[in-house]
């Protein structure tokens, strides 16, 4: 008996070498990124690894599935931004965009991730302007897994990186996620989310934001006073006055003068006045903008003034706006209205000129004056142009838009379609 014992025990440890022999080898990340070569038809497999417990293969999953892309990717990538890791929640955060925005991993903060031990490193890029255009629906599954992670997301990183990510898609539908990411104690993270609502324009939110006018760092400070502004708090212009009388230096003072002339009202004429001569030309600048959203015609002769006398590029522009705001629509060589189409050829000042032409395009008579010009327009004017009357025309704009979607310049014509698509969303 001891001898078939021992035979018997001799016997399971062969099974047992022989099944190990035989055992699959562990999934290593090349496998996955050999996987991925299979392209759309490989994804329910990527989403399968989401659950593995190695990192490195949850890693290669979310960023294979990134790179194929597709409306197959959006539902794993959703489920990854729930992952228990940075990289991987900024990656698939990070690859909601790219779906609707092609191109955005390049430029995005996965572009610049490392590891440091068990922490992640990466740098946000200092421009922020990204967004789709309005007639892209985006779907409310994404938005909703974009803005818990803004707000729970398990890095500052992989918070901040989400809270772009919702500002550049729009998503309204979490701007209780960003106030929420605001009432953190981290500066990045507050910072984007702040930009985000600048792009959603939800004003409702603006109250929620108003204990950040005085903030002690200077970049969420500013980025407060700006979303106050374009956010239409009118009950907040106390509060702007008064950072502008404890303004550390003059980016402040110009963010919260600016702040004020968004918001129109008699009440603030007295500070427009007080700094329209000032001797810091982004205090000009705002001033004039101030007494430009006042409309009041009885100004013109002020505007005129200081117009004439002006040799800053931003003050004077500013100055034009205000001057075409409160009436002065001739279209010559030198007339204000002139000054601000002719600006959009400068790639410095085109972003300044073309926001003026957003605002003072609501008007019917500006509008008629743009399409008049629009036949002898340079490249640049008809791209801008194009923008312009996206956001503030009206049925009349469309055949103007339609001709432009056709113009023997390639690029004139997708930005015309581009703009005929949003006016239509818009109308």
């Amino acid at each position: 008996m001891p001898a078939v014992r021992c035979v018997a025990r001799l016997l399971a440890i062969f099974v047992l070498l022989l099944t190990a022999g035989f055992a699959e080898e562990p999934l290593r990340p090349k496998d996955v990124r050999a996987l991925a070569k299979q392209g759309s038809t490989a994804i329910p497999q990527l989403q399968e690894l989401l659950k593995n417990p190695d990192l490195e293969i949850r890693v290669e999953a979310v960023k294979a599935m990134v790179e194929i892309g597709g409306k197959d990717s959006l539902t794993p990538l959703i489920q990854a931004t729930a992952d228990n890791d940075a990289e991987v929640q900024i990656r698939a955060a990070e690859g909601l965009v790219n779906f609707y925005l092609p191109g955005y991993v390049r430029t995005g903060l996965s572009a610049s991730l490392r590891r440091v031990g068990t922490s992640i490193k990466a740098k946000f890029t200092d421009v922020n302007d990204q967004v789709i255009d309005s007639f892209v629906e985006v779907r409310p599954d994404v938005i909703a897994a974009l803005g818990r992670q803004a707000h729970a997301g398990s890095s500052i990183e992989s918070r901040a990186s989400a809270a772009r990510a919702v500002g550049i898609l729009r998503g309204r539908g979490a701007v209780d996620d960003l106030i929420a990411a605001i009432r953190t104690k981290n500066s990045e993270v507050i910072y984007e989310a702040l930009v985000a609502l600048q792009k959603i324009r939800d004003q409702s939110a603006a109250p929620k934001i108003a204990f950040l006018l005085h903030d002690l760092d200077e970049k969420v400070q500013i980025a407060a006073i700006e979303t106050t502004g374009l956010l239409q708090n009118k009950d907040s212009i106390p509060d702007l006055m008064d950072a502008i009388r404890r303004a550390r230096n003059n980016k402040v003072r110009r963010a919260a003068l600016t702040a004020i002339a968004m918001l129109p009202a008699e009440g603030n004429r007295e500070i427009y006045a007080r700094y329209l001569n000032d001797k810091d030309e982004g205090m000009r600048a705002a001033a004039a903008e101030g007494y430009a959203r006042l409309r009041n015609p009885a100004d013109l002769a002020a505007i005129e003034t200081v117009y004439k006398d002006e040799e800053k590029r931003a003050p004077r522009l500013a100055q034009a706006f205000a001057l075409v705001m409160l009436g002065q629509h001739e279209l010559s060589e030198f007339s204000p209205l002139q000054l601000l189409i002719n600006t959009l050829n400068s790639a410095a000042y085109h972003g300044v000129a073309g926001p003026y032409l957003v605002e003072a395009a609501r008007d019917p008579a500006v509008r008629a004056l743009l399409y008049q010009g629009l036949p002898n327009a340079t490249k640049d004017e008809k791209i801008q142009l194009a923008g312009v009357l996206a956001r503030s025309g009206d049925q009349e704009s469309v055949p103007y838009l339609e001709k432009l979607s056709h113009d023997a310049d390639d690029q004139v014509a997708q930005e015309g379609l581009r703009a005929l698509r949003a006016l239509r969303a818009r109308l």
